[in-house]
């Protein structure tokens, strides 16, 4: 009777044993068929993995549902960084839109940006600020030939205190006759604490065009004089 019992034990084991390696294929010709037809695995995918595995599970031993729930739960944070990669791709698309609109608003229109050089167009003039960062008995901004490098003349803006101070060439030389459009460097300078100290300039330019972002470069635009500078740049919109 004994041999008769370990015989039918035997069987039943044997039966499990093939049960558990037929599952284990059938789930990994489920997995393959998957992946040949996707290279990505998606919820659906997953779901019916899953299914498969809990159908097809070895009965001597089954999936543990701590098991079942770190699956559920990785899956569950690869599709949340994916739902994240895509809320940020919309922002991304959202906010170059708004920046081409703005640009566009921007052709023909007047921007400060920080720099020591202005163009001079006909008739007109070159403005700006001075970033005083001192107190000063005798502020000066010299305007020179870009090219050249001669002095066409010196505006004596005398005392002020530290801060942005306001200035404007009306193109006319130190001998009161229109100077030729074209670029001229700004430089403004002044004595502080007994030793004369350069100051940064921010200057009033026409924007003339617009370049778009791409992959490498952030949105630039071309001012008047053909300078270009990052959109970034730009201190105020006049």
């Amino acid at each position: 009777m004994a041999v008769a019992n370990t015989s039918l034990y035997d069987k039943l084991n044997k039966s499990t044993s093939e049960a558990s390696a037929a599952s284990k294929a059938f789930a990994e010709a489920e997995s393959r068929k998957i992946a040949k037809n996707k290279t990505s695995l998606g919820q659906a995918e997953f779901l019916k993995l899953m299914t498969t595995q809990m159908t097809h599970q070895d009965p001597n031993n089954p999936m543990q549902n701590g098991e079942f729930l770190s699956q559920m739960a990785q899956f569950g944070t690869v599709s949340g960084i994916q739902d994240l990669q895509a809320s940020f791709a919309n922002f991304s698309s959202s906010i170059s839109s708004d920046q081409a609109l703005q640009a566009a608003s921007l052709v023909g229109r007047d921007v400060t940006i920080t720099s020591d050089q202005g163009v001079l167009a006909a008739g007109g003039d070159i403005s700006g600020t001075v970033n005083l960062t001192s107190s000063t008995p005798d502020l000066q901004v010299a305007v020179t030939d870009a090219s050249t490098g001669e002095l066409i003349k010196t505006l004596d803006l005398g005392n002020q205190s530290s801060g942005n101070v306001p200035f404007s060439w009306d193109g006319t030389n130190t001998a009161g006759t229109l100077a030729s459009p074209g670029a001229y460097k700004i430089v403004a300078s002044a004595p502080v604490d007994g030793k004369n100290t350069a100051f940064t300039t921010d200057i009033n330019s026409r924007v003339g065009s617009v370049v778009m972002a791409n992959g490498t470069k952030g949105m630039q635009i071309n001012l008047a004089g053909g300078n270009t500078v990052d959109f970034s740049q730009v201190k105020q919109i006049l």
